[in-house]
């Protein structure tokens, strides 16, 4: 703190002098100090500035990084249950379509060649169906193929542990709800819309002896799955097993469709979080215009100040010196 000493007599040691120096010094380190907030828009630009915030705001800037990573993650699992999703729903419809025409060949009032016009456009959907399966891919993997799993980091613990959501599009995963093995491809790619092997019977969309390869096989001579004939009638098991199979189809996207209510629950949490994090690292570190405006200000008018202030004081010895004359 300095002391308003005047030196009385002496002119070896003009203190006055060096204490207007003393505050012009303070006042322009003052203003650069001002001035380079001002200019950076932050109040924290070294660790010499403010310790402890220094350590806080990039403690804060580090956790906001991850969440935001997390965030991207998230929208990488969201792009995985809609790309599925989207498949499931064109495969239920074309399976809709499939049961449509079997419904259509019960009928007796169609003839042979009729049903088997209807089987072989049956046959191409089901074609269709396999298509759509072995095409849904994304990040070069294959999602409809029954051996699909993948997690997806959204989160941290506060010791940085992982927090992941898992999608799960194996044949056996127990939450799609579906009986047996879901599967819509087959280990045999001669032979794909089969399904998988469950025992001696074939299966597709987890319903067993359902083999839609078999449309293929109907002809005049033998109508196969499109036989209308006896209570329990081929025709008749198809149209039911078909119905089966729409419904595992639709669990499956209704499994995915949870997944992705909660992929939107987490994004809308770490957008909230990513924000507020923003807000305190703000709130730490960044300057205050006014307040930094202000303060250059008043250093301003003290540098003013200070240099009246080291002019007159290095006129006071002068006025000694009139004694040697």
């Amino acid at each position: 703190m300095p002391s308003a000493i005047s030196g009385d007599s002496r002119i070896r040691t003009n203190i006055p002098a060096e204490n207007a120096y003393n505050a012009l010094t303070a006042s322009s380190n003052n203003i650069a100090l001002r001035q380079l907030r001002l200019s950076t828009g932050k109040r924290i630009n070294s660790a010499a500035d403010d310790v402890s915030g220094y350590i806080t705001s990039r403690a804060l800037q580090a956790r906001n990084g991850a969440l935001k990573a997390a965030l991207n993650s998230a929208g990488d699992a969201k792009n995985v249950t809609s790309i599925a999703q989207d498949a499931l729903d064109q495969i239920s419809s074309l399976v809709t379509q499939i049961k449509d025409a079997a419904a259509t060949a019960s009928s007796g009032a169609l003839g042979t060649d009729e049903k088997v016009a209807l089987a072989k456009g049956a046959y191409r959907l089901a074609q269709q169906i396999q298509f759509i399966t072995d095409s849904t891919v994304f990040g070069g993997k294959q999602l409809l193929q029954g051996n699909f799993t993948g997690e997806w980091v959204t989160g941290y613990y506060a010791n940085n542990q992982l927090m992941k959501i898992s999608i799960d599009l194996t044949t056996s995963n127990p939450d799609f709800n579906v009986d047996g093995i879901f599967d819509l491809n087959a280990t045999n790619e001669a032979s794909a819309i089969r399904g998988t092997l469950t025992g001696a019977a074939t299966s597709f969309a987890g319903v067993a002896g359902l083999n839609l390869e078999d449309l293929n096989e109907v002809s005049a001579s033998n109508l196969g799955i499109f036989n209308n004939v006896g209570a329990t009638s081929a025709i008749t098991q198809t149209i039911s097993s078909l119905a089966m199979a729409i419904d595992n189809i639709n669990k499956v996207a209704s499994y995915l469709g949870g997944i992705e209510v909660r992929i939107n629950a987490q994004e809308n949490v770490l957008k909230s979080q990513i924000t507020n994090y923003k807000a305190a690292i703000s709130r730490i570190e960044d300057a205050d215009v006014a307040t930094e405006q202000m303060e250059l200000i008043k250093s301003q008018f003290l540098q003013q100040a200070s240099l009246v202030s080291l002019a007159q004081a290095n006129q006071n010895p002068q006025q000694f010196l009139q004694l040697f004359r």
